[in-house]
């Protein structure tokens, strides 16, 4: 298969799984900043062409977007992941091995693969779970008794601040593909406006 036709095949998988949003200008600079093109990250790794294959069978995450020109836009850390399990050929098994639950490690990995992770500065299965616990704790505090000044309050800025740290601003492409507000809008902005720091 033609390295075009791998360029076609993504872009549709890509389209499958986000829906066919346009990405504005605005959405284009946000991922020129945060991201990289595919190709610069596959120098000196076989490149783009070969993770474009390994994309589309399922052993690398697809992209987290592709900007209007069409350029697949991909962590920088892209291959972090697999270096850490000794190559791609282990990384499911590595990846999926940090949950107890099987089920759920698996339910991850297929969302990992799904390329949506972009609500993670750095996406690895600490971070997953870190973000996963963080908005947990933070839709508990605010709907659990003992709200007001003094330590409730330290513990949930301490808290939403963690998060904050965890995610990037995101986008509004991000907003259309999600169906509405991200993680960030929920549970560090929302929740800032509605329990402002005394």
């Amino acid at each position: 298969m033609s390295d075009t036709e791998l360029r076609e095949r993504l872009a549709a998988r890509f389209r499958e799984v986000n829906g066919d949003h346009p990405m504005s200008a605005a959405d284009d600079a946000y991922v020129s900043a945060q991201f990289a093109g595919l190709d610069a990250v596959c120098a000196g790794r076989g490149g783009g062409a070969a993770a474009r294959r390994l994309m589309l069978e399922g052993r690398l995450p697809l992209p987290g977007y592709l900007r209007s020109d069409g350029t697949e836009m991909v962590p920088r850390d892209l291959f972090c992941l697999a270096d850490a399990a000794g190559g791609v050929d282990g990384l499911e098994a590595w990846f999926t091995g940090h949950w107890a639950d099987p089920a759920e490690g698996r339910a991850e990995w297929a969302a990992y693969l799904s390329g949506r992770y972009v609500c993670l500065r750095s996406v690895s299965p600490a971070t997953i779970r870190r973000k996963e616990h963080l908005t947990a704790a933070i839709a508990a505090a605010a709907d659990g008794p003992g709200a007001g000044p003094g330590p409730w309050a330290e513990r949930l800025h301490a808290l939403i601040d963690e998060l904050d740290r965890l995610e990037p601003a995101f986008c509004a492409y991000d907003r259309l593909r999600f169906g509405g507000p991200t993680s960030r809008d929920l549970f560090v902005d929302a929740m800032r406006a509605r329990f402002p720091r005394p």
